[in-house]
C-alpha cells in the first residue's frame, strides 16, 4: 500500500489556497469615482515619481550654488624618508643622509568678485528648481485630462452597450414575433430575412462598443498602474449635469487660464532662465579677485637644538707674519638635544595671507561669441513662450466652440430622438396592418436606434466639453 507523503500533500494545499486566493483578487471588482481614478493615477505615475527626484535633485543644486559664496577650507600633511642628497624643509639647505620629513598645513580661499557669476548661477538654479516643480503640476495636468477622458469614454460606451443590448434583444423578439407570422402566411421570409438582418446589425453595434470599451477601461486601468485590476467606474447623474446652466465668458477666461497653464509658465522659466544665461555669460568679461590665507609647520629628524656652549681649549686662527707668533681664540663645543616634533612644528609655524586677480584681456571671442550665443537663445525662448501660448488659445477657442456645438448637438439629438419615436410609433401601427413594407419598417427602426445612441453620445460629449473648459479654468471636476 502506497502511504501519503504529508509535506507533499501540505505544499499541494498550500498552492492550491494561494493560487484560488490569487484567483479571488484578480476576479474582484472594485468601483472607482472619478476623482478616486484621478487620485490614484496622480499617486502611482512613475513619471510622477521621477519629476519628484528632479525637483529634489535641483534643490540640491541650489544649495551648492549658494555654498560656493562661502569660503572653502583645507588641511593637509606629507611624511617622508629619504636617503641621499635632499632638501631639508626645516633649514632650506641641502643634506645628504637619511632624514624624515613631515609637513603640514591649512589653507583657504574667498571669492571676492567673479563678475557675478556665482549670484546669477543661484538664480539660475532656483528657476531650473521652479521649472522642474512646474514640469510635476503639467504631467499632474496631463494625466489628470487623459483619465477624465478614459472614464467619460467608459461610462459613455457602457450606456451606448446597455442600448445596443436591449436594441439586440429587441430585435430577437421581433424576429420570433415573424416567425410565428411566416407560419400562419402573414409574412413572408423576406420578413424574416430582413429581421435577421436587423438583429445582426444591432450584434454588430454591440460588439464594436464593447471593443470601445475594453478598449478604454484598459487605458483608464493603465493610467491608474492597476492594469491587472477588474474595476467599475460610478456613472454620475448626468440628466441634471447636461442640463445645469453653465455660462461662460470665453475672452476673459483665455487670459485666466493662460495664467495657470503649467506648459505656458514653464516656457515663462525658460525665457527668464535664457535671462540668467547672458548674465553668466557676461561675467566671463569681468576680472576675479580671491582672497587667500595659509598656515602651517615642518619638522626634519636631521635638525638638532642647541642648548649652549663650553671652552674646550684654544684654536689657533692666525700668525703674526715676521714673529711666527700665533694667534689664538678659545674653542667652543655646543650642546645639543633632541629636537623634538612638537617643539619644531612650534618654532617653524608660519602665517600667510594674500589676494589675487585673474583679469581677462582675450581669449580668441570665446566670451563674445558665448554672449551672442545666450542672446539667440533668449529669442528662441521667447518665441516659444508665444508659440505655446498661442496654440494654447487656439485650444482653448476650439473648447469652447466644442462646448456651444454640443449644446446644439444634445438639443437636436432631443427633437430627432422625439420626432422619430412618434414615426416609429405609427410605422409600427402600419406595419401590423400591412400598410407597410418590411424594409421601411426595418428602415424606420434602426433611425430610430441610431437616434437613441445619438442622444447618448451627445449627451455625454456635453458633460465631456464641459468638464474640459473646467479643467483648463482649474476648477473642479464635477461628475459626482
Amino acid at each position: 500500500m502506497r502511504l501519503l507523503n504529508p509535506l507533499s500533500f501540505l505544499s499541494k494545499y498550500l498552492f492550491s489556497s494561494l493560487f484560488i486566493l490569487y484567483l479571488n483578487q484578480a476576479t474582484a471588482q472594485i468601483s472607482v469615482t472619478i476623482n478616486q481614478a484621478i487620485d490614484s493615477t496622480l499617486k502611482r505615475n512613475l513619471q510622477i515619481r521621477q519629476a519628484i527626484l528632479d525637483v529634489e535633485l535641483s534643490t540640491e543644486n541650489l544649495k551648492l550654488a549658494k555654498y560656493n559664496l562661502l569660503p572653502n577650507l583645507s588641511a593637509g600633511t606629507q611624511a617622508s624618508f629619504n636617503w641621499g642628497r635632499t632638501l631639508d624643509v626645516s633649514t632650506y639647505n641641502y643634506i645628504n643622509q637619511r632624514v624624515f620629513l613631515n609637513s603640514g598645513n591649512l589653507s583657504t580661499q574667498f571669492t571676492i568678485f567673479q563678475g557675478g557669476s556665482l549670484r546669477a548661477q543661484i538664480i539660475q538654479n532656483k528657476i531650473l528648481l521652479e521649472a522642474n516643480v512646474q514640469n510635476i503640476d503639467k504631467l499632474k495636468y496631463d494625466l489628470t485630462l487623459g483619465t477624465l477622458t478614459a472614464f467619460l469614454q467608459i461610462i459613455a460606451a457602457e450606456e451606448l452597450l446597455l442600448k445596443a443590448r436591449q436594441q439586440s434583444q429587441l430585435s430577437q423578439f421581433n424576429i420570433n414575433k415573424v416567425k410565428i407570422e411566416v407560419r400562419a402566411g402573414n409574412k413572408s421570409s423576406a420578413d424574416l430575412a430582413q429581421a435577421e438582418a436587423q438583429k445582426a446589425a444591432n450584434d454588430l453595434t454591440a460588439v464594436t462598443i464593447q471593443n470601445q470599451l475594453d478598449v478604454s477601461l484598459l487605458a483608464l486601468k493603465q493610467l491608474m498602474e492597476m492594469p491587472d485590476l477588474s474595476i467599475n467606474v460610478v456613472k454620475p447623474t448626468l440628466n441634471d449635469i447636461s442640463r445645469a446652466a453653465y455660462e461662460i465668458d470665453s475672452s476673459n477666461v483665455i487670459s485666466e487660464a493662460i495664467k495657470i497653464n503649467p506648459d505656458i509658465k514653464i516656457e515663462g522659466l525658460k525665457v527668464r532662465s535664457a535671462l540668467q544665461n547672458i548674465a553668466l555669460a557676461k561675467s566671463s568679461l569681468f576680472p576675479s579677485i580671491i582672497l587667500f590665507g595659509s598656515a602651517g609647520s615642518n619638522y626634519s629628524s636631521a635638525r638638532s637644538l642647541a642648548t649652549g656652549s663650553q671652552q674646550v681649549g684654544v684654536d689657533t686662527v692666525a700668525v703674526v707674519s715676521g714673529t711666527n707668533q700665533a694667534v689664538v681664540a678659545p674653542a667652543f663645543l655646543s650642546t645639543i638635544r633632541n629636537y623634538t616634533l612638537l617643539k619644531q612644528f612650534s618654532d617653524n609655524f608660519y602665517q600667510s595671507v594674500g589676494i589675487t586677480a585673474q583679469i581677462p584681456i582675450f581669449n580668441r571671442h570665446q566670451s563674445r561669441g558665448n554672449i551672442s550665443k545666450a542672446k539667440i537663445n533668449l529669442e528662441i525662448a521667447k518665441l516659444n513662450e508665444m508659440i505655446v501660448t498661442n496654440n494654447f488659445k487656439k485650444v482653448m477657442n476650439q473648447a469652447f466652440f466644442d462646448w456651444r456645438a454640443a449644446q446644439k448637438r444634445l438639443i437636436a439629438a432631443e427633437i430627432n430622438l422625439s420626432a422619430l419615436q412618434k414615426v416609429l410609433y405609427v410605422s409600427e401601427k402600419r406595419y401590423r396592418a400591412g400598410l407597410l413594407n418590411s424594409i421601411e419598417y426595418y428602415t424606420t427602426l434602426t433611425n430610430y436606434n441610431n437616434a437613441e445612441l445619438g442622444k447618448i453620445q451627445a449627451t455625454y460629449d456635453l458633460v465631456f466639453r464641459r468638464s474640459i473648459i473646467d479643467y483648463y479654468l482649474n476648477r473642479p471636476i464635477r461628475l459626482e
